[in-house]
This record gives C-alpha cells, sequence and structure tokens, in this order.
C-alpha cells in the first residue's frame, strides 16, 4: 500500500433500535476500502429537557437542611434541659439551704431557751434555798453560851478574830457574865462614862467600834461582846490577847 495520507469516514446510522459505526481507509486513489465496523450497543435519544436530576439533587439538598435543622433543635432541647435541670438543682439546693438554716436557728433558739431555764431553775433554786434557810435560821439559847456563840458566827462574817476561850476567860474577869453590870467606881466612872454590860465598854467605845447588824443598846450581851471584840481586835490584834482590862 502505497504511504499516503488515509481519510477515515464515520457512517453513522442512527435507529430507534440500535447505531452502527463504520470506518472505512480512503487511499489517495480514492478507491474506499471498508477494514472494520464496530456495532455498538443501542443508544436511546429523548428530546425532553433533563429534570429528574436537578429534581433529585434539590430533595438531597432539602433532606440535609432538614437533617440540620433537626441536628441544631435536639443540641437547642438538650441545652435547654440541661439549663432546666441546673435550675432545678439551684432551686433544691436553696431549699436545702434554707432548710438548714431553720434548723441550725431552731437548735439556736431550743439552746437559750435552755440556758434561759437553766438560769430561771437556779434563781428559784436561790431564792427557795434562801427561804429555806430563813425559815431555819439558825437560833441560840439566850445564855452565856449562846451569846458568846452567835457573836462568833457574826464576827466571822465581818473578819473580826477571836475565839470562845478568850472571849469567855474575858467576860467573867469583867463581868462574871452578867449582861447588866456597871462599874461606877473606876476612872471612867469618875469622868462620866462608866463601863458597862458583859466584857465592860464604856458608852464612846461602844459606839466606835459597833458592828452592823447587832443592837445600838450597849447592855445587849451580842452586841457588847462583838463591839468589845472588835476594838480588842483593832488595839491588842484579838479578844484572845487580852488578859487584864484594856
Amino acid at each position: 500500500m502505497p504511504k499516503n495520507t488515509h481519510k477515515i469516514a464515520i457512517a453513522g446510522a442512527a435507529t430507534i433500535g440500535a447505531t452502527a459505526l463504520a470506518f472505512s481507509v480512503v487511499p489517495a486513489n480514492a478507491q474506499t476500502t471498508t477494514t472494520e465496523a464496530v456495532v455498538s450497543s443501542p443508544v436511546a435519544f429523548s428530546s425532553e429537557p433533563v429534570k429528574d436530576v436537578k429534581a433529585s439533587v434539590t430533595d438531597q439538598l432539602a433532606g440535609a437542611s432538614v437533617k440540620v435543622e433537626a441536628i441544631a433543635a435536639q443540641k437547642k432541647a438538650v441545652a435547654a434541659a440541661a439549663k432546666e435541670k441546673a435550675a432545678a438543682a439551684a432551686v433544691t439546693a436553696a431549699k436545702k439551704k434554707a432548710a438548714a438554716a431553720a434548723t441550725a436557728k431552731k437548735a439556736a433558739a431550743a439552746r437559750k431557751a435552755a440556758v434561759e431555764r437553766k438560769a430561771q431553775e437556779a434563781a428559784s433554786r436561790t431564792v427557795q434555798r434562801a427561804a429555806i434557810k430563813k425559815a431555819v435560821a439558825k437560833t441560840y439559847p439566850n445564855n452565856l453560851d449562846g451569846w458568846i456563840r452567835e457573836s462568833l458566827d457574826i464576827m466571822k462574817k465581818h473578819g473580826i478574830p477571836g475565839s470562845y476561850d478568850g472571849i469567855k476567860r474575858n467576860i467573867m474577869r469583867e463581868s462574871s457574865g452578867n449582861p447588866n453590870a456597871i462599874n461606877n467606881w473606876d476612872i471612867n466612872a469618875i469622868n462620866g462614862i462608866p463601863s458597862k454590860g458583859l466584857l465592860q465598854v464604856i458608852p464612846p467605845t461602844f459606839q466606835a467600834y459597833h458592828v452592823p447588824g447587832t443592837s445600838w443598846n450597849i447592855y445587849d450581851p451580842v452586841a457588847n461582846i462583838t463591839a468589845a471584840c472588835n476594838y480588842a481586835a483593832d488595839r491588842y490584834g484579838s479578844m484572845d490577847n487580852v488578859n487584864s482590862a484594856y
């Protein structure tokens, strides 16, 4: 075959049933020789515009949009539920705190009431003891022994020293136990202030050393003893230190 340019002619026939393509090699001398024929599968053609593809894409986009909106709505619902749950938890915590505060306040009130009740009970007991003590006040016999003992109790309250023996010893020397004894012959009598009572106390000394709670009568046995012991404590340290006229 001479070297020349080949032309390829393609004959296409389209029918409703099939399409045939034929390849022919045409030499330069214009003789046509068919070398190969290829038969393709039937192809269908339509003059209608393509609509289904666009509609399918639109449907897919619409479905995707709906899905995105559904996910967003779900997230929003979850967030709202979480917020509501947090709010409920806050309300519960506030109620618990309020209940705890109320309990604490109630307990404090109960403690205060208990303290006040105990104080009232203690005060009541004090009043009762005082009443009982007053009802069963100590009594002393109306004799030398009773006078000395009552004087000693009064002296103890006022911090005046002295003993039973020291007081009795001086009483027996001064008046022999006579509460109405009076000295009308010594220097005090000459000066117009005779010594009087169990421990022979002159009126100025009795008044100066009188002990509160006792009689102002110089002849009263308890008042006389107590004033004399108060004077002796101031001058001699105690009636126990007195062994002669003082």
